[in-house]
């Protein structure tokens, strides 16, 4: 289990989120909900201590500000909203970076297990056959698929995901956030979302915590989340109206 308890981050001296608190169990799915500039992507980035924070987080009741960089890297993986390019790597040594915490060196010292794992999630994620191509000749969909390979040989207690669909055509946005879900549980893992469509917000999470002005709005399991109440006073939109009309426009 991950525990967030009265947390506070921001940048500067302005907080961005304040008194989050909420928790996620093993083998679940939790989605991180609401309007651009509400402080989705700064609560990731605390959890994964990137930036600082006020407050607590445990995972399996031990504090992770206690841990190593190398051993929260074996814990908690972030994959960003970005993924950029700054070394033009083949995609196999761009997703073998994802055993550093293991291997203790860059592209280097990979024992059987290493490769094991890594060429298990390339065939998982349809890369096997481009991964000797360069990561700056691929296109944005593929590289989001390399980035995500990464971050699953990190094998992680938790993956957080920081709008994971981002560049990928619908049938790759169900099929990865479908994987996401059976890894999750047969893993016994915890995946932290952001996502912003709602519909694909449903069909992954088990629970959700909507922000509102870096606050939580609602949270609790995913149906309750997404009342029509609390979607319009967040979003300032009837969203289920507009879902429903959308929906009669399919079966015109």
């Amino acid at each position: 289990m991950i525990t967030v308890n009265d947390l506070h981050a921001g940048y500067g001296y302005r907080d961005v989120i304040r008194r989050i608190s909420f928790t996620a169990d093993r083998g679940s799915c939790l989605c991180i909900l609401g309007p651009n500039g509400c402080g989705k992507s700064t609560l990731l980035k605390s959890l994964a201590r990137i930036i600082g924070y006020r407050g607590s987080v445990t995972l399996d009741g031990a504090d992770i500000a206690a841990f190593s960089r190398k051993d929260l890297a074996k814990k908690i993986a972030l994959m960003g909203q970005t993924a950029q390019v700054y070394f033009p790597y083949t995609v196999y040594d761009t997703v073998s970076l994802g055993r550093y915490a293991y291997s203790g060196g860059l592209l280097k010292n990979l024992c059987a297990e290493d490769k094991a794992v890594i060429a298990d999630t390339l065939g998982a994620l349809d890369l096997a056959d481009i991964q000797n191509r360069m990561i700056n000749e691929l296109s944005g969909g593929q590289l989001q698929r390399v980035f995500l390979a990464k971050t699953l040989v990190q094998d992680p207690g938790v993956i957080l995901l920081d709008e994971p669909t981002n560049h990928l055509d619908l049938k790759h946005q169900v099929e990865l956030l479908r994987s996401m879900k059976q890894w999750a549980r047969e893993r016994s893992r915890i995946v932290i979302g952001v996502l912003h469509d709602l519909n694909l917000a449903r069909y992954f999470g088990d629970r959700a915590v909507l922000l509102r002005d870096g606050l939580i709005a609602a949270q609790g399991p995913l149906e309750t989340v997404l009342d029509s109440g609390n979607l319009r006073r967040v979003y300032d939109m009837d969203i289920r109206a507009f879902m429903l009309e959308s929906l009669e426009r399919w079966r015109g």
